[in-house]
């Protein structure tokens, strides 16, 4: 009989800093699909899957590191979680400090957050606060009230979080039997690609700066190799590709509007020891991804997370893909979340024709 999908925390127990008697706050995250994609690997000209993240319990990746993180504050006296978010991160805090009983505040860039991102937080009861500031103003904000007041932060800098996202490396590894050659991610605060870097790193037997406990040489090796990192950050709000923060990010892909990122130091390590790369696209190349992985590959996933595509075929464009490499792509957030953006350059008018087959078949050209 088959065994039903138990949460990451219970399928990778023994790789993460779980305590036997800590409560786990889980909504059943994790064992997201890795879909293979032909359209994709037709125009690459190496083998590519989609890492499909926005199938998680809140429709993002964010719910791997938060089923970590609010375990651990439910294990001690806090009452109250805080987050800055420019979305994901707030409705995936509100839906597990619901789970686990706990108050949330969400600490928002006023106007710069996509209304089905901010619906989530809404529904699940959070405190919204907004700021007229960027998401590195929030972020300071909630580093500042965890500080002085008894609220735990669930940002990413918390490191539970990472543990939590690191599992869906492991995953990659399970479906595929090893690490694939490539793994391409959106960079926004960069988090993510650093949880990937720790996970791929601890199935390989290894370690890195982000790892907390010995769980790399404790345990047997899965995987027998790591693969280069690539990230992909919009153009107005590339501070990797442009060496230094950026005061004002801007994008359509409002996920990774980020100018100043919290991982920073981490991120660089993914990408420098995986002897990998970070670059930038625009929007209207994030935008033609997003369109052709809907139209081709059958996912329809938010802006942010087609940046990962938009960036590999912009570098097969270049010739700078190798041919035949296995390649994931981490795409991080479902459509849903954003579908003003997606539709923005759509017809969404129907034809309106008398309620007849005949009519139907006539407009067809049957």
């Amino acid at each position: 009989m088959a065994r039903q999908w138990r949460g990451v925390v219970e399928e990778y127990r023994d790789r993460l800093p779980i305590g036997p008697d800590d409560p786990v706050v889980t909504l059943g995250e994790g064992g997201t699909p890795l879909v293979e994609a032909p359209a994709l690997t037709e125009r690459v000209g190496a083998r590519v899957w989609l890492k499909v993240e926005g199938a998680n319990p809140t429709g993002s990746f964010k719910d791997r590191g938060m089923t970590m993180a609010m375990s651990k504050v439910a294990a001690g006296d806090a009452r109250m979680v805080v987050c800055a978010s420019t979305g994901n991160t707030s409705a995936s805090a509100a839906a597990y400090a619901v789970r686990a009983g706990l108050g949330c505040v969400v600490i928002l860039p006023d106007g710069k957050i996509a209304a089905g991102k901010l619906a989530q937080a809404i529904v699940h009861g959070s405190t919204l606060v907004a700021v007229d500031g960027n998401f590195d103003d929030c972020l300071n904000i909630a580093r500042g009230l965890a500080e002085e007041y008894p609220v735990e932060l669930v940002n990413s800098v918390n490191p539970y979080r990472l543990q939590g996202q690191k599992t869906a490396a492991f995953e990659v590894v399970d479906a595929l039997g090893d690490a694939p050659d490539i793994h391409v991610l959106p960079v926004g605060n960069a988090g993510n690609i650093s949880a990937y870097w720790l996970g791929y790193n601890e199935y390989a037997g290894r370690t890195t700066a982000a790892s907390v406990d010995d769980v790399a040489t404790r345990l047997e090796p899965v995987a027998t190799r790591v693969p280069r990192m690539w990230g992909v950050q919009a153009e107005g709000a590339a501070p990797f590709v442009k060496g230094a923060a950026v005061e004002h990010p801007e994008t359509v892909a409002t996920a990774i509007r980020i100018g100043n990122p919290a991982s920073w130091s981490l991120a660089q390590a993914a990408r420098d020891d995986s002897e990998g790369r970070i670059d930038a696209v625009g929007d209207a190349q994030i935008l033609d991804a997003q369109s052709l992985i809907a139209s081709e590959v059958g996912v329809f996933v938010e802006p942010a997370s087609a940046a990962s595509v938009a960036g590999l075929l912009a570098l097969a464009e270049l010739g700078e893909v190798p041919k035949d490499a296995r390649i994931v792509c981490t795409v991080t957030g479902n459509g849903l979340k954003d579908t003003a953006t997606a539709l923005g350059r759509a017809e969404v008018a129907p034809t309106v024709v008398a309620p007849t087959l005949a009519a139907v078949v006539e407009t067809l050209g049957l």
